[in-house]
């Protein structure tokens, strides 16, 4: 496969946790899995192997259990793996070398798009029923959300100028720096995972450093907005109603109204308006 990117190594790094739950959660003994690059699955993670045989394992889509489930988008089992007539049998000498008997590959959907696939398997014959697949389900569900966040988040930071460019962002630019930071905080307000969401914080302080002003002095503020006080307030720095922002942000309206009133006593402002341009010489908004 070449050498991975930088991107590519960190969601190899995501599917290796994504493995490790697959095996936690399961009754299978080992599980495995990759991503998928150049029409294939590439085999970055092995859990529970009692040899090496699975290491490095490239499946091309279309080719044995796991290609066929990148190609159709759907769960595939085997459950006699040897004698399976469903499939090619191009990967034995890894998968039977493992001595693997039951495999069960799911692929991970992102959109439209197979980006790879996890399976578990057994060195017996062994059914899979809901105790099984629910939650492989689930652990390949987990995935694709946290992929399809860090695909969200890079196509948002490439519009992102470079710190040096910052002080000499145009108007239109820096409204677009501001509506992707309020973006990335409705995607942070969902997501159940703390490590990604502590990632997506350290993100959005990053854009909200880029579009200070040079020619504004900062303000000295020692102020904490709690996560959903800068959710509402980074929505309502884009001229967003209550309203608007109760849909974006899947609240109640006065919920949004608490929340925005809350910020401006801790901001000292007795507008919106005000704790927003407040807000953003403290550094805590774009």
């Amino acid at each position: 496969m070449g050498t991975l990117t930088g991107n590519s190594q960190s969601d190899a790094r995501v599917l290796a946790v994504a493995v490790s739950e697959l095996v936690r959660r399961t009754r299978f003994p080992v599980a495995f899995g990759g991503l998928e690059y150049d029409d294939a699955v590439h085999v970055t993670s092995v859990v529970g192997a009692r040899t090496r045989s699975l290491d490095g394992l490239v499946v091309q889509a279309s080719r044995g259990l796991g290609g066929r489930a990148l190609v159709e988008k759907r769960p595939r089992l085997a459950l006699d793996y040897r004698s399976s007539r469903s499939i090619t049998h191009d990967y034995d000498r890894a998968v039977l070398g493992e001595g693997i008997a039951t495999l069960f590959a799911v692929p991970v959907i992102v959109g439209a798009r197979a980006r790879g696939v996890i399976y578990c398997g057994s060195w017996a014959e062994s059914p899979v029923g809901d105790v099984v697949a629910r939650p492989a389900f689930a652990v390949a569900d987990e995935l694709s959300s946290e992929l399809r966040i860090r695909d969200e988040v890079r196509r948002r930071l490439s519009a992102v100028p470079a710190p040096a460019e910052a002080s000499a962002l145009a108007p239109a630019a820096r409204e677009e720096l501001r509506e992707t930071y309020a973006e990335l905080r409705s995607i942070a307000a969902v997501v159940d995972d703390p490590g990604v969401r502590e990632r997506l914080a350290g993100i959005e302080r990053r854009l909200a450093a880029l579009s200070q002003s040079e020619t504004e002095a900062p303000l000295d503020l020692d102020v904490r907005l709690s996560p959903r006080e800068t959710d509402v307030l980074a929505c309502a720095a884009l001229g967003s109603t209550n309203s608007e922002i109760a849909a974006a942000l899947s609240l109640r309206e006065g919920t949004v109204k608490s929340y925005l009133q809350s910020a401006m006593a801790k901001l000292d402002a007795s507008t919106r308006h005000a704790a927003v341009a407040r807000a953003r010489r403290a550094g805590l908004l774009p």
